[in-house]
């Protein structure tokens, strides 16, 4: 019995000794943590890391000697705000005991001066701590005539990059300013043909289809031959062309020799006279022909190869392109008997489309014609801009909309035929003092923000949003006149950001 009592104080003393030994232990590193106080009674600056010592409330506590201050930013209700315990000895001090004030340092160099004053227990700040809370934080506290003072950085929101990693990255920095943003209405359309530039092919003779070289959809150039015809009527044209050259030249030389006659008293004026009104007659006849060939289609080329009787083929009429375009529809066939008036293709001028605008009757009075629009395929990824050339007097009696027209140039030949699109008509333009590109704007936390530049640092800016274009988003709050953003590929930076991950000390 005696042993066993001895072996239980044993135990019991060598756990006394290590509780002490574990005490001294922290005693002395936490004296050696210590700052130093110079002759006149004010605590040495010191800096504290991510690693720090944290209060009963969950805030940062800085130490100096028996006294201490825990500091935490609260924001449950109420807008960010500064709250600090002070303690003595591990007891809380009352808060009128403590003059307390903390200066916030800036990326940009923005500072802000926090004074204190007593609420409840703790000690409450006259400011708002805005986002992010990323500073440089220097603490200044007065208790019993003795000053201490603290320093430590507080980090959230920030990313580093040298300048070959950025330009690298592809990462785009611009500087805010006034920007001329648009409010746009959009309408729905649909792609169509330009009216103006379609016109149906028409043999203009009889006869038999002998070839037929284009198809619907091919592109033809202005002049091509896209048809043959066997045509009996061309060869009756053409013969009759012949014959009249020849009778030119015959009553050519019968009014020379008559004019000769004339003029040497042999012949009667008389005879002079008939000779050359039978010359101009068969002159008339011959263009009188020669256009009715010409309104064909024939070029001077094929006028001079049926004249020099080198055209073996009095038959042969080629149906050539008017323009440059595209085979829309197409309606012959070898060996088809077409007549004068037959559609035989339908030829597109494709350089140009209109687009067919749903006006609503609300918008009336901004839709105006000679606007320029954007006209927009989401699908496709198309974009251009295009005029207004015409708006409908009516209204329809169901749909309550009017018709607009706009044209878009086509030279690509992207925009097809029946393709519906979006058209955007803006309606007013403003300045505003700042605004971002939409695609700046990332989220961060439950923040819009932007990547502000400070050289090689970029960090967050919870930003106040307004107006939206599309393209562009005003910013109420946040961002200044001068200051360097992000533009593009901010989305990298968020992505390093969530890499290094952030702190928010509470």
């Amino acid at each position: 019995m005696k042993n066993l009592i001895t072996s239980f104080k044993s135990i019991v003393a060598i756990g006394i000794v290590v509780i002490v030994g574990t005490v001294l232990a922290f005693v002395i590193l936490h004296t050696e943590k210590r700052t130093i106080h110079d002759s006149h009674g004010e605590a040495e600056l010191h800096r504290n890391d991510s690693n720090y010592a944290k209060g009963p409330h969950g805030g940062r506590l800085l130490s100096e000697g028996d006294f201490q201050v825990e500091i935490t930013i609260y924001e449950r209700g109420v807008p960010p705000q500064f709250r600090v315990y002070a303690f003595d000895r591990g007891k809380l001090v009352n808060p009128d005991e403590v003059k307390l004030t903390i200066e916030l340092r800036r990326l940009g160099g923005k500072v802000d001066v926090i004074n204190f004053q007593r609420e409840g227990d703790y000690l409450r700040g006259d400011k708002v701590v805005e986002e992010p809370h990323s500073f440089d934080v220097k603490v200044l506290a007065e208790h019993k005539g003795k000053t201490c003072r603290w320093e430590y950085s507080q980090i959230e929101g920030r990313v580093e990059l040298t300048h070959e990693a950025v330009q690298s990255a592809g990462i785009v920095v611009e500087t805010a300013g006034l920007v001329q943003m648009k409010t746009i209405i959009e309408l729905p359309g649909e792609i169509e043909l330009n009216a103006d530039k379609v016109v149906h092919v028409v043999p203009r003779l009889s006869g038999v289809v002998t070839a037929v070289y284009k198809n619907q959809g091919d592109t033809v150039n202005h002049g091509e031959v896209i048809a043959v015809l066997d045509s009996r009527e061309l060869a009756e044209l053409k013969s009759a062309y012949i014959a009249s050259i020849k009778r030119v030249e015959l009553a050519r030389a019968t009014f020379d020799r008559k004019e000769r006659l004339w003029k040497e008293k042999i012949s009667s004026e008389k005879d002079y006279l008939a000779s050359r009104q039978a010359l101009v007659e068969e002159e008339i006849n011959l263009q009188t022909v020669k256009q009715k060939l010409l309104a064909l289609g024939l070029t001077k080329t094929d006028m001079d190869t049926v004249s020099d009787k080198t055209d073996r083929s009095l038959t042969r009429y080629e149906v050539r392109a008017l323009f440059d375009g595209m085979i829309i529809e197409k309606h012959i066939s070898v060996g088809e008997s077409v007549k004068d008036d037959a559609d035989i293709f339908v030829l597109a001028d494709l350089s140009t489309v209109w687009v067919d605008v749903t006006v609503y009757a609300r918008d009336l009075n901004v839709v105006k014609v000679g606007q320029t629009v954007t006209v927009k395929s989401e699908g496709l990824g198309l974009k251009a801009d295009g005029t207004l050339t015409y708006l409908g007097p009516l209204v329809g009696e169901q749909t309550r909309t009017a018709k607009g027209r706009v044209v878009v140039q086509n030279t690509e030949r992207h925009w097809r035929p029946g393709l519906f699109v979006t058209v955007e008509i803006v309606q007013e333009e403003v300045p505003v003092s700042v605004a971002v590109p939409v695609d700046a704007i990332q989220t961060y936390r439950d923040w819009s923000v932007v990547f502000v530049q400070y050289g090689d640092l970029f960090e967050v800016r919870p930003l106040e949003l307004g107006r939206n274009d599309g393209k562009w988003v005003e910013v109420l709050h946040g961002l200044s006149p001068g200051e360097k953003y992000v533009a593009q590929n901010s989305f990298i930076l968020k992505a390093d950001l969530g890499k290094a991950g952030a702190t928010h000390d509470h």
